[in-house]
């Protein structure tokens, strides 16, 4: 606050920007997106370091494109028609076949694109996975819930005590250092490269029992790699602290809520969403709640819209398109905003 009080709110102060774990809430930070890695961020030459973890990380990997606003209109109209068969006998698409559908969804969204995400020359990538350890190193019909259930109590516990179960995995293109201090959780950090990238960002948005795991990701540790969410919700992380020099720079958060969610596990953990030391470089660009019960159903699009409309895919991406239009709003309010920072605008975390 102090920061934009005396030199306003440049580009050129960005050293971080988070892409949040989400799911479909994340559809309406697409004109957001373009705006910002199309045009605001677009206007300088300095690095920025872009961390994700599932939607989050497609995001952060889309800014990276050599065309980013085209990326992301692409990433929004695959997104909101994204469509898996039930079989006869089901009530759900079955964790293989939701696996396999965008699996190949990715390949063709990045295909030949993938040299020019990892060697950007301005963005270094991190894309987070959280691996599972002892009982969830690999996955089964039993070990897995009974793996979860544990990750669950000794979350409850503390955070660190998941760890035991679930460690967090850091792929990073260009060999770059971590942009936040990684003691908070335990961590492994790995290089980032073309033949990896695929599965990294697949793992990163496998949700549990939604999708399979990714296992034994090259050029990784083997094992059961899973949603990046599941350690790092939000991206709750210790910026300040980054050995990289960049705990002078601010950290840029298009979000989708107010609150900073650690883990996924954190959700019903209430006492957990309050904002701490690791976001005091932090600027969070969230819509207004009163904002968000204007789009249809009067709430964000989520994963339950799913389940809510059933064999009517019409009607989801009637109402998902109509989110994201909406979401136009979000940005054209920031980039008014930016003309003339408004400090009384401001308010702390």
């Amino acid at each position: 606050m102090q920061h934009i009080a005396q030199n306003g709110f440049r580009p050129q102060d960005i050293g971080v920007v988070p892409g949040a774990a989400g799911g479909p809430k994340g559809l309406i930070l697409g004109p957001l997106d373009r705006f910002i890695f199309g045009d605001w961020l677009a206007s300088t030459n300095h690095e920025v370091h872009l961390v994700g973890a599932s939607i989050g990380a497609w995001r952060m990997a889309t800014a990276c494109l050599k065309n980013p606003v085209a990326g992301f209109e692409q990433l929004e109209h695959d997104y909101i028609r994204q469509h898996y068969a039930v079989k006869p006998g089901e009530k759900f698409p079955s964790a293989d076949t939701v696996s396999e559908d965008f699996s190949r969804n990715l390949t063709s969204f990045y295909a030949g694109k993938v040299a020019d995400v990892l060697n950007h020359p301005r963005y270094k990538l991190h894309i987070i996975t959280s691996r599972g350890r002892n009982i969830l190193r690999r996955e089964g019909k039993v070990a897995t819930p009974l793996g979860y259930l544990g990750a669950f109590l000794s979350n409850g516990i503390h955070r660190k005590v998941m760890g035991a179960w679930l460690e967090r995995v850091v792929f990073s293109s260009q060999k770059a250092a971590l942009p936040f201090d990684a003691r908070d959780y335990r961590t492994r950090q790995l290089d980032l490269t073309e033949t990896n990238f695929n599965p990294a960002l697949q793992a990163s948005c496998s949700i549990p029992f939604v999708l399979r795991s990714v296992r034994d990701i090259p050029g990784a540790p083997n094992g059961a790699y899973w949603d990046g969410g599941i350690t790092d919700y939000h991206l709750h992380l210790n910026y300040p602290a980054a050995s990289t020099g960049l705990a002078k720079n601010l950290v840029l958060y298009p979000h989708f809520q107010k609150s900073v969610v650690p883990g996924w596990l954190d959700k019903g953990l209430k006492w957990r969403h309050a904002a701490t030391p690791f976001l005091s470089n932090m600027v969070l660009l969230a819509p207004n709640p009163d904002w968000v019960k204007t789009l249809p159903n009067a709430k964000l699009p989520d994963r339950k819209d799913f389940a809510h409309y059933g064999v009517d895919l019409q009607a989801r991406i009637k109402a998902w398109s109509q989110a994201a239009s909406q979401a136009g709003q979000l940005a054209d309010e920031f980039e008014a905003w930016l003309e003339k920072p408004d400090v009384a605008l401001v308010k702390a975390l």
